[in-house]
């Protein structure tokens, strides 16, 4: 399997977003397809796609209005409907969105994802290690990328995203770092709230970890979501699990040193507010946390690299495993690990292997944090 193409964009919003949907404008044509494809197929056409994009706009407009001008420059790059680069940002909330409840109910979600943050007191080389596995359709490894983005008007960001998207994981320049976990709960699309993407993009494009946890904490959201925000420096960090519903976010800290999330509430107080509804669709959450955990425990003081990849490559109870190969789901579509993402944020370092079960092959991408160092002081 080829490696995630690097995409690097620079300047305004808009001029960032054309050179953005120029690089990528394959992949993110084969995103809109796929998609676009399984509405069609269920008879929710372009026009109904258009009509909940124009719900969400004043939304995201009232968040961070760039983001728009980002996505119409996407979409004038790619030459696509700039409506398309709003399905490809805000995929979760419009698929489960649609109005008819036979489409909702066999868009039932499936998107795994086991997350791990070591902290420095826990890794052999006292740095935080950030790391995760991205549980989603299959196809989407011909349509993900990683993206380098020079920000003028805050620390640089590497995020590994599905193309046309804005962001997923990712580290920046000021050593803050986000993964993220589908959560489900009987809370869920009462109304309408930001797009997940957006809220991680945000996150990133912060200077402080107290604001990207801001950020994460306080937004408003469609449905619930579990987000890993680390930030760190040289031989110290800091990493916050939250368990976020809609309208409240449930914090989860690490126990000596590490933190393992996969796709089901955990917060005692979460638990005695809300119904978890998520785990009918992904039972092997119950124990792939634990597995990735167990696996780490024993080697405190001293994880590295090779661990967490390890760990994350687990293949107990497989194909229901922590690293999961091309399978069905339990709604027929194909998922898979689509990739692993192991990043050093203090370093500025993030590397990716796609489809890992098939043979994991990492590639290394990296931010310049002197450079960023420079600019910022500048």
């Amino acid at each position: 399997m080829d490696a995630f193409p690097l995409i690097e964009i620079s300047g305004p919003a808009h001029v960032r977003g054309q050179q953005y949907g120029r690089q990528a404008a394959a992949r993110i044509r084969r995103g809109i397809a796929h998609y676009a494809s399984q509405l069609a197929a269920m008879a929710f056409d372009t026009a109904a796609v258009a009509e909940l994009v124009r719900t969400f706009l004043p939304i995201i407009e009232q968040f961070e209005a760039g983001y728009i001008e980002e996505m119409r420059g996407i979409a004038e790059g790619a030459e696509v409907a700039f409506e398309d680069i709003v399905l490809l940002n805000a995929r979760t909330e419009i698929l489960k969105l649609a109005t008819r409840p036979a489409l909702r109910a066999r868009l039932a979600a499936q998107d795994g994802c086991t997350g791990v943050v070591v902290l420095p007191e826990a890794a052999r080389a006292r740095q935080v290690i950030h790391a995760q596995n991205w549980d989603w359709k299959a196809e989407c490894a011909e349509t993900a990328i990683v993206l380098r983005i020079r920000n003028p008007d805050g620390p640089d960001v590497l995020t590994f995203t599905e193309a046309g998207g804005l962001a997923r994981s990712g580290l920046n320049a000021a050593g803050i770092a986000i993964t993220a976990n589908y959560l489900q709960s009987d809370r869920d699309y009462r109304d309408i709230g930001v797009p997940l993407a957006l809220i991680r993009r945000k996150a990133l494009e912060q200077p402080h970890l107290a604001l990207a946890m801001h950020a994460v904490h306080a937004t408003a959201k469609s449905a619930a979501n579990n987000m890993i925000v680390s930030g760190s420096r040289a031989g110290e960090g800091m990493a916050i699990d939250f368990e976020c519903a809609p309208d409240e976010a449930f914090l989860l800290h690490p126990e000596a040193g590490l933190l393992v999330h996969a796709n089901h509430f955990v917060s005692p107080v979460a638990l005695a507010k809300l119904r978890d509804t998520g785990i009918a669709a992904t039972p092997c959450s119950i124990y792939r946390d634990r597995r990735v955990h167990d696996l780490l425990a024993p080697r405190r003081g001293a994880i590295t690299l090779d661990d967490v990849k390890a760990a994350l490559a687990d293949d107990f109870a497989t194909p229901w495993s922590v690293c999961r190969p091309p399978r069905a789901g339990m709604d027929g579509t194909l998922t898979a690990t689509v990739a692993t993402v192991v990043m050093q944020p203090a370093l500025g370092v993030m590397e990716v292997a796609p489809l890992p079960a098939l043979g994991a092959t990492f590639t290394r991408y990296t931010l310049e944090m002197e450079r960023a160092a420079r600019a910022a002081a500048e």
